[in-house]
């Protein structure tokens, strides 16, 4: 597999563990699993996920960038990584979040990013 395919599946596997750790407890705690743990327990439940995030995210960044043989510059990481946090998040809240809607200014905005993606990609 290219390093380029590889480098967007790890972003992808490490923003599916990111969401969990920055939005998960909040399902958690809607849900009455963690409404009583306290703030200090919470975090380290969150720390917990990231650290697998950072074992997907670390990989990424280093195969994908172009200074360690990549395809692509820092930029670029950067920007793609944005881009699928937004598109992990979107279904993550769908999913998870009775009453999660998103408007007009909401599309507006992905658009805006997934326009920053190919201007960042521009030679």
């Amino acid at each position: 597999m290219s390093p380029a395919i590889t480098t967007l599946i790890l972003l992808v596997i490490s923003n599916v563990f990111m969401t969990f750790a920055w939005y998960g407890h909040l399902k958690l705690q809607t849900s009455g699993i963690s409404s009583n743990w306290p703030l200090f327990a919470v975090i380290l439940f969150s720390w917990g996920i990231a650290l697998i995030e950072y074992c997907f995210m670390i990989p990424a960044n280093r195969m994908g960038f172009e200074g360690n043989g990549g395809p692509f510059s820092l930029m670029q990481l950067k920007v793609m990584q944005e881009v699928i946090t937004l598109v992990v998040f979107v279904i993550f809240s769908v999913i998870a979040f009775d009453g999660f809607e998103l408007h007009w200014n909401h599309w507006v905005a992905m658009a805006l990013l997934v326009g920053a993606v190919y201007m960042v990609f521009m030679k």
